[in-house]
């Protein structure tokens, strides 16, 4: 006979992560509610224990066995996602509130909106919850999506908030507070339940903007805790940012759709579209997932999208660079397809960009056009900092937080700097700008490429990438290309039209005009020691001090306060200008350590609130900072 008793001390079963099915946020926020206050102490332990022993049956479930009496089933439906409670049993006695279901559903990977069935909610009149976009590269690459410029559509007018949806980002605001003030450190299973389960609450209430933000918090605190190879602090500091912005102006009662979010996997009939190939982008996810994304071009300057991301990782990455395209009959592929055009009749586009692929397409191909024609050309008119400039502007109304659109330029190879190539634009007083690899995985041809290209200094070339908004003078390239008219400058063969996918594409020495340098260059000194301004700031400061909050929790930040002298840590700031800044980390620290207590010894004021709030007055203060200095190091 099983008891939970003998579980506590022999859980130390091992599951196979990789052969789990994805949980619904809600299904583990049950599972955890119901296990009672010891067995939740118990909780991170037994998940940590989950290590590398399910098993696949013939009828598609997943097993995991604890000790001899107890066996965890998984029983994911038709999408493979287990969304129910029912579909997620165990033998032991105390099933369903045993700790083996729960740590079982706690090693499984979160579902993504778009894998769980829609939810209507009567009150709030729509259908909530859509896959996040697949940012290319990015750690969440999800089947079917791309950073692309959303369609012209009229912005819809404010609707006030429903009653279920002000309660969803009250509850929202409460647990996301909550989970700052533990940190990485003390943010576990059950601190990650109370996430989830506000996130099913916002599905419901048709907040998907609000729940993706939990999600994504979720799966940082849980990479994290890991020790993850793809967690960043930054990122996850981030993360939290978005999520508390959300929520509080949510809960306090501002309308919009840029909170509320859309669905992003609805298609919207689109019309007759004619539409030109401008390069091939890769994907390539740490959750496994891999593909391509085409990138296209209208004549009136709208940007479309053509993906295929599905789980295979780089064999699929590498791969789906000449699979064909699925849409409307085309007899494309997408290599054709990246430096071509199609006629589509009856188009489905969705708010982002992405072309459908419904029944009732119809696709012809058309010649495409060179970079040096209209409409790609327009591209590499507009002065590189204007463009970042105004994605910057648009950072902050971007309601899921997707990836910079493409833009373009023509520069001068100046020399490598370790891995990168630093150039500089074509134009009167350029700074030097900094091309980073897009993808670095070294079994994809993006750093090889930018390592022949920095062999040539002097070399020009016109670049189509990403702007990096993190960085300074960052950009990622995706495709190269021959500046017209000039000598020396790349010589590609006449079937490539004009460009070179650089994640496709390999470089070779035919493809450089002659007289070069043969060999790698190293950047000037005056290049290599190229002030950073985002770096060189005193900004660092605040960053730390943030993310020492998202690690280690209120506590972190109130002992790291005690052990520094104010005018030590934040008078740089103030003498160089960031007095608000320093203010604004000063009254964090404050509010960290403000823990007042009775005569007995308890907390008087054991709410978050004030603690979250200050964090993001200077969090939200910081990440303006930093976008003045990012788009000051583009002029």
């Amino acid at each position: 006979m099983s008891t939970e008793t003998n579980a506590d001390t022999e859980l130390s079963a091992d599951v196979n992560t990789g052969l789990l099915p994805p949980v619904a946020p809600e299904v583990l926020a049950e599972a955890v509610e119901n296990l009672t206050a010891r067995l939740r102490k118990k909780l991170d332990a037994a998940i940590e224990g989950c290590a590398a022993g399910a098993a696949r049956a013939d009828d598609g479930s997943v097993t995991v066995r604890f000790g001899e009496d107890a066996l965890v089933t998984l029983r994911p439906g038709p999408a493979g996602t287990v969304t129910a409670a029912e579909q997620a049993v165990c033998t032991c006695l105390l099933a369903p509130r045993c700790l083996h279901r729960a740590a079982v559903l706690g090693a499984a990977p979160l579902a993504d909106a778009g894998q769980l069935p829609p939810e209507p909610d009567p009150e709030a009149g729509s259908v909530p919850g859509a896959a996040p976009a697949a940012v290319p590269g990015g750690a969440e690459a999800a089947s079917g999506s791309a950073p692309v410029a959303p369609p012209s559509t009229p912005e819809p007018a404010p609707v006030a908030l429903t009653a279920a949806q002000l309660g969803a980002a009250a509850a929202l605001w409460q647990a996301a507070a909550e989970a700052l003030a533990a940190g990485v450190t003390a943010g576990g299973a059950v601190v990650q339940a109370e996430l989830l389960r506000a996130a099913h609450t916002a599905r419901l209430a048709g907040l998907p903007r609000a729940e993706a933000a939990t999600l994504r918090v979720v799966r940082g605190l849980r990479a994290a805790r890991e020790r993850s190879g793809a967690h960043r602090l930054g990122d996850l500091t981030g993360a939290f940012r978005e999520l508390l912005h959300t929520a509080g102006l949510l809960a306090s009662g501002t309308p919009g759709p840029a909170l509320t979010g859309t669905a992003r996997r609805a298609y919207q009939p689109g019309g007759s579209l004619r539409v030109y190939g401008l390069c091939r982008e890769p994907v390539l996810s740490a959750t496994g997932y891999g593909g391509v994304v085409t990138h296209l071009l209208a004549p009136d300057g709208a940007r479309y999208s053509v993906s295929d991301v599905r789980p295979g990782g780089l064999a699929r990455a590498r791969g789906a660079g000449s699979a064909s395209v699925a849409l409307g009959g085309a007899a494309l592929d997408h290599a054709g397809l990246a430096r071509g055009g199609l006629r589509i009749a009856g188009a489905t586009v969705s708010a982002d960009g992405r072309l459908g692929a419904g029944r009732g397409v119809q696709a012809t191909p058309l010649r495409g056009v060179r970079w040096t024609e209209e409409p790609a050309a327009g591209l590499f008119a507009r002065p590189a900092a204007e463009a970042v400039a105004a994605r910057l502007a648009d950072r902050d109304t971007d309601p899921d937080g997707a990836a910079p659109a493409l833009l373009g330029c023509e520069v001068t190879v100046v020399g490598a700097a370790g891995e990168d190539l630093l150039v500089r634009e074509v134009r009167a007083d350029a700074p030097l700008l900094r091309l980073r690899a897009a993808h670095p995985h070294p079994e994809l041809p993006h750093t090889a490429n930018l390592r022949r290209i920095a062999a040539h200094p002097g070399l020009v070339l016109r670049v189509l990438g990403r702007p990096d908004l993190d960085r300074a003078a960052t950009l990622r390239p995706l495709a190269v290309g021959p500046v017209p008219g000039a000598e020396y400058t790349l010589r590609l063969p006449e079937e490539w039209l004009g460009r070179a996918d650089l994640g496709y594409d390999l470089l070779q020495g035919s493809h450089f005009p002659p007289g070069t340098a043969e060999t790698p260059a190293p950047a000037p000194a005056s290049a290599a020691e190229a002030p950073d301004l985002l770096a060189d700031s005193p900004l660092w400061r605040v960053r730390r001090l943030l993310e020492t909050g998202v690690a280690g929790g209120r506590r972190a930040v109130a002992e790291a306060a005690r052990t520094a002298e104010p005018l030590t840590s934040y008078g740089p700031l103030r003498r160089a200008g960031f007095t608000a800044a320093a203010e604004l980390a000063t009254a964090l620290a404050a509010e960290a350590d403000r823990r007042p207590r009775d005569s007995f010894g308890r907390l008087t004021d054991p709410s978050p609130d004030a603690y979250a709030w200050a964090w993001l007055a200077a969090s939200t203060h910081l990440a303006a900072a930093e976008r003045s200095l990012v788009a000051a190091s583009w002029t």
